[in-house]
């Protein structure tokens, strides 16, 4: 086992560890984790996992484990945040839900208007013991800015459909309500121009997790200050999300991104998606409860004479550790708005950089 305790480390390295814990911020556990044999060498294909994997020497592993159920806060009464009013958009969806209760939990204030698509325009959502009223695309406009004017410290939540994101950000910069967007997808160049155009304050991040952007910061940290430290190197990737997760996870693509700024040689098409639920179960050791929502990673590296591997590995069950970082982003844009801050849009890493909203 190695331990870095004991292992001498470069007056670069020194300074760029340092640096990676100023940007951050932020602490983790970090633990070995056992080999996990659902990884081949070869291109490999969607839903194809190999029986047994052997790896020749045992890995230094990174792993970020996390189970998200539901997390309690204690609210602090005497902050002044604890009122902000929040709108969530697409709340009939299972990661709006999830804002709620993370929301109601932290003490915020859930107005009961929210937006969704037409089809359940009319409902009532009820959660955490509040009526939520869903309106869907037509008059909008009206709809928010008299939600706006009734609650004048407003920050609008977004997790709708990629399809929407675009028209949303327009709406919410035409109105002038701050916002978090959590939804993928949209033209994103297009996003960002709107946002600048309209000089509303934004949270903008496809990942909201903030251990998991921790992470991918601080790969991106040691990309920059190493390149080419694995030149050589082989890399297996292996990525697991629930079934109606189509496309290849962005989280993935970006970490390796990272490993190719670093020397490695590798094509996205290499990734191992899984989606099957059996695989998932009996290979990737996904819990049963959590098929419908979790997202799991895993990054195997090998030195070129296969006496060295390293693994990077996190796993995300549930979608609480999303919710719990849209209300910290919730927090921080507040707290912009009311310092009338110069900068208006803002990703995860910023929020990170601000240390513990709570």
């Amino acid at each position: 086992m190695l331990s870095f305790d004991s292992v001498y480390l470069p007056n670069q390295l020194w300074s760029a560890c340092s640096k990676m814990a100023s940007l951050l911020k932020a602490s983790s556990n970090v633990f070995l984790s056992e080999k996990l044999p659902f990884l081949s060498r070869s291109k490999t294909r969607q839903g194809v996992v190999p029986k047994k994997v052997t790896f020749r020497s045992a890995p230094v592993a990174l792993s970020l484990s996390t189970s998200t159920g539901t997390v309690e806060h204690d609210p602090i009464s005497n902050s002044p945040d604890i009122a902000i009013p929040i709108m969530v958009n697409g709340c009939t969806g299972k990661m709006g839900k999830s804002v709620i209760q993370a929301a109601d939990s932290a003490g915020l204030h859930v107005v009961p208007v929210s937006f969704d698509a037409e089809k359940n325009s009319g409902q009532t959502v009820e959660l955490c013991g509040k009526k939520i009223l869903v309106h869907g695309p037509s008059d909008r406009e009206r709809i928010l800015a008299s939600v706006f004017q009734e609650y004048p410290n407003l920050i609008v939540v977004d997790y709708t459909v990629p399809a929407a994101v675009n028209d949303n950000a327009e709406l919410y910069g035409k109105v002038g309500v701050p916002f978090v967007m959590g939804t993928t997808g949209g033209d994103r160049d297009q996003l960002y121009k709107t946002v600048e155009e309209s000089k509303v304050y934004a949270v903008i991040s496809p990942q909201m997790g903030k251990q998991v952007v921790a992470f991918l910061a601080a790969m991106e940290i040691m990309a920059e200050q190493f390149p080419g430290a694995f030149s050589g190197y082989s890399l297996q990737v292996m990525e697991s999300h629930q079934a109606g997760k189509l496309d290849t996870s962005g989280t993935a693509k970006a970490i390796i991104s990272c490993f190719q700024k670093l020397g490695v040689s590798f094509d996205m098409d290499q990734i191992q998606m899984i989606r099957d639920p059996k695989q998932q179960v009996e290979m990737v050791g996904v819990p049963e409860e959590h098929l419908s929502g979790h997202a799991f990673h895993l990054y195997h590296l090998t030195s070129p004479d296969q006496t060295v591997s390293f693994e990077f590995q996190h796993n995300v069950c549930g979608r609480s550790i999303y919710a719990e970082g849209t209300v910290d982003a919730v927090l921080f844009l507040a707290k912009k708005v009311k310092l009338k801050a110069d900068k208006r849009i803002y990703n995860m890493i910023d929020v990170l950089r601000e240390g513990n909203m709570r």
